[in-house]
Parts: C-alpha cells; structure tokens; sequence
C-alpha cells in the first residue's frame, strides 16, 4: 500500500501578511503548495527555513484572492521562482487593475468546484462570500487525509459548508470578538464591512462554521487570521472548543508573526 500523509504549517496569518505551507506526501512524491503571498520575500523565506525549506522547496502558488495581505508578494515570487500561480480568472484582473501583473506563462486559472492537483497534493477550490473580485478557499487531499483552508469570508453558506464536509482538519478563520469590534475605534464604515456578509467570520460565526462540519474523523482544527485590535487567542479558543467540546489546548492559533507548527491531518 502506498504511503499517504497530509501536514501544513501556517507562516503568518492576518492583516500584516498570510501565507499556509500544505505539503502531501504519496511513496516517495513529495508536493508543496504556498496558500497566499502576502509577505515580502525576505521575510517569507526566513519563515520556511524555521522549517528547513526554501523558496525552491515549493511547487506553486495558490492567490486565494486579490486582497493586499494575500496577494501582495505574489509577482515577486512568481519572478524569482518561475513556479506555477493558481488563482481564478477574478483574482487575476483584480491583481492587475492593482498593478500586480504576474506573468501570463505562469497563471493557471483556478474555478469553483473544478479540482486540480500540483503533484500528488489533490486541491478543489471553492467560492466564498467575501469583498474581493472572486474569491475561492481550499479543500486539500493527499488522496486519504482531507484538510479545508476556510479564512476571509463573511459568513459560512451552504455551499462552503458543503465543500468542507468530511475534512479531517481545518484552518479556520476566527477573526473578530464583535463586542470589541464595536468598541474599537475604527471608522463605522470599517466596521460594517468586517462584521458584514462579504466581510470576515467573527468568533460565533467561526464556531457555528465548526459545529456543522465535526464529525468522528474531525480531529484538527487551528484558528487563523485573528484581528489583533479586535480579538484575543483565548476569545476564539473559548467560542470554538465550546462547539468542539474539546478543551481549549486542542485548538491551536496562528500567529501573526510564527504562524503554527507543522499539523498532520489524519
């Protein structure tokens, strides 16, 4: 039988840049893809030699969408690498209408519900209510282990919660606590679109997004892309574990500067 395993490790998660490393491993096949682009490259490949790997390490890109904290390094590392950089055909135009241009021989368009793979690492994209020109998340396979990367969205539709079922492990955007929102000081404006349809999952949101996908094979989930004006770790691992009924210590968080360890899916 061919041996299969799933792991990933967060770089960096949250408005000051994101990237998730996923990486499959099928016999001796071993596949890489970076989720985002958000930090500069310097800083990016300090963060994947905390893992013993380099920007040559990877196999492609995935641009999730055209969001600066997401997309924002994506054409320097297009040209440094040559790899392969998946988005959809919205997140393409957004990107050039903001000057991010990436070179047309290395853009594979990415679509809803159309699966693709990068070595042995299955992907299907899925579409997500969010603010940006089309926007897809991930559902990731090794062919055995199921890992759904679900952050910036405003709300868990039937169609993402239908994407997700049976994953064995998520990244999960917990973004906001909504009374500290309320009573920071960003404009009303700022507000409305974070706690808004299109804008991100607050802590409550999170946590109902969970409840609908546990079952018994559900046995990781790490909560990403906190705000660190509008939320705290505790906040989130409470909202979450309380619909896991787990114990807080069983739900990792991102960190906006370490991101996470290496989590294996099983």
């Amino acid at each position: 039988m061919l041996f299969r395993s799933l792991r990933f490790k967060n770089l960096g998660s949250g408005s000051s840049g994101n990237a998730t490393l996923v990486e499959a491993r099928c016999g001796t096949e071993v596949s890489r893809l970076l989720i985002d682009c958000g930090l500069s490259l310097k800083e990016l490949s300090r963060r994947l030699l905390s893992a013993d790997l380099n920007l040559d390490d990877l196999d492609a890109l995935f641009v999730t969408h055209e969001h600066a904290d997401h997309m924002g390094h994506a054409r320097a590392f297009a040209l440094r690498t040559g790899k392969p950089v998946w988005m959809s055909r919205g997140t393409a135009m957004a990107g050039h209408a903001n000057a991010w241009e990436l070179p047309q021989s290395q853009i594979q368009f990415a679509s809803d519900a159309t699966p693709f793979s990068v070595g042995c690492l299955d992907i299907t994209p899925f579409t997500v209510p969010h603010d940006a020109r089309e926007p897809l998340q991930l559902r990731c396979s090794d062919g055995a282990h199921h890992l759904g990367v679900l952050t910036d969205l405003g709300h868990g539709s039937l169609h993402v919660i239908q994407a997700l079922q049976g994953c064995h492990g998520l990244l999960l955007e917990s973004n906001h606590d909504p009374d500290l929102l309320a009573r920071s000081a960003y404009p009303p404006f700022l507000k409305q679109r974070i706690a808004g349809p299109q804008g991100h999952l607050s802590n409550q949101e999170a946590a109902q997004i969970a409840k609908a996908l546990q079952h018994e094979h559900l046995n990781l989930l790490v909560a990403a892309h906190l705000s660190e004006r509008n939320n705290a770790p505790a906040l989130a691992q409470n909202c979450l574990a309380e619909a896991l009924n787990c114990p807080l210590s069983d739900i990792p968080v991102a960190d906006p500067q370490n991101g996470t360890a290496w989590h294996t899916v099983h």
